[in-house]
């Protein structure tokens, strides 16, 4: 079937919408109509060239390149249609999209660590993981999608293990939105800082992954929590869900909030999840970071970033931890739904995230939103 996808063709590229060939579904395969995309940070890294791989690992997947590509991997949906040997799911069926595949059976999921499922060796590009083979293909030739998923498409075709069925009643805005950013920030605090009731943290980076974080510190009992950006207005809105100071950068926190709040001690956790995680930030972090403190490296990095700034002899005589999570170290079978309870109950504010929603022919808009700093997370709309 022909079906509509915004795609980046080069790097530094722009967003453009293509007529693309979708196949039907193989064995372990669910075709999807999606509902709504978030507009996550992570596909402009793409397109930066900050996600990439290299050449040798690309060849391996019998591709040279990671263009073409469609964009997305934020989403959520009704399943339209399911291949053979699909157990789960059923047309019909809403699901939220997983960055992160869950097959179940592997050693980190069966070890309770979907979040590092042996599936996420092929989610940045190549072909489909449940047999090697093609099902998008864009002037008679191959594409790749964004995390296996490429939501910023009218229809996709994914693996099973790529898909979490939520309630039939349960909001798919609101899922699209959980399906990576909230909750890859949520977890940062909750499952990989474990925040403690009664600790001060600080969240560096106030976008769609940083609300996320600054609502799992609320949710999670922190008595303070310190929003650092250096959008003002990302800060004021940061107010609205959760933060209780705010400040526009480490120095301005480490100077004017955290002496008065902690009595000098600083941060018992502090969260990266600017735009882009740089290793300047690193020691930034550490210094307005407390005795025993934690530092949770959520942000994507570019990827040949192999340099850091940090004082060795403040972390190990501070006995402070420098921790790196994806997906906020949560298994997303759990974690969606669970999310998705606490935005029911009033518990998690969504909508105030969501800053604006854009029609797929408008992908380009949005992240020029996003760079201008207007956006703190756009919602792609499908009809």
């Amino acid at each position: 079937m022909k079906v509509r996808a915004s795609v980046v063709s080069e790097l530094h590229g722009k967003w453009e919408t293509k007529e693309i060939e979708l196949d039907e579904p193989h064995a372990g395969e669910v075709r999807v109509k999606m509902a709504f995309s978030g507009m996550c940070h992570s596909d402009e890294h793409v397109r930066t060239g900050d996600i990439s791989q290299a050449p040798e690992v690309l060849q391996f997947f019998g591709v040279d390149s990671m263009f073409p590509l469609i964009g997305g991997h934020e989403g959520s949906g009704i399943v339209e249609a399911v291949g053979p040997n699909v157990t789960a799911l059923a047309p019909g069926d809403k699901v939220a999209v997983s960055f992160v595949p869950a097959c179940g059976r592997c050693e980190p999921c069966a070890s309770g660590r979907q979040y590092l499922c042996d599936l996420t060796s092929m989610t940045l590009a190549g072909p489909m993981m449940s047999d090697m083979t093609w099902r998008h293909h864009l002037d008679g030739k191959n594409v790749n999608r964004m995390a296996q998923l490429g939501t910023f498409s009218d229809y996709i075709v994914v693996n099973e293990a790529s898909l979490v069925k939520i309630e039939p009643w349960q909001d798919l805005r609101a899922a699209a939105l959980i399906s990576c950013g909230v909750s890859t920030g949520f977890g940062s605090v909750v499952d990989r800082g474990a925040v403690q009731p009664g600790e001060v943290v600080a969240v560096v980076g106030c976008g769609g992954v940083g609300s996320g974080a600054i609502q799992g510190a609320r949710i999670g009992g922190a008595r303070a929590v310190v929003a650092i950006d250096l959008n003002q207005s990302k800060v004021d809105r940061a107010m609205k869900i959760g933060a209780t100071h705010g400040a526009t950068s480490m120095i301005d926190a480490a100077f004017n909030v955290l002496p008065d709040l902690t009595f000098g001690r600083n941060a018992d956790m502090v969260v990266l999840t600017p735009g882009v995680l740089t290793g300047d930030l690193i020691e930034q972090a550490r210094s307005i970071c407390a005795k025993g403190g934690r530092i949770v490296a959520t942000a994507i990095a570019p990827f040949d970033q192999n340099s850091t700034e940090l004082n060795l002899f403040g972390l190990a005589m501070f006995n402070q931890a420098l921790l790196g999570t994806v997906f906020g170290s949560a298994n997303p079978r759990f974690q969606i739904p669970k999310l998705l309870r606490l935005y029911e109950k009033g518990m998690l504010d969504i909508d105030t995230i969501i800053t604006q929603e854009y029609t797929l022919d408008e992908v380009q808009k949005g992240y020029d939103d996003l760079e201008a700093g207007t956006n703190v997370r756009g919602v792609v709309r499908f009809d």
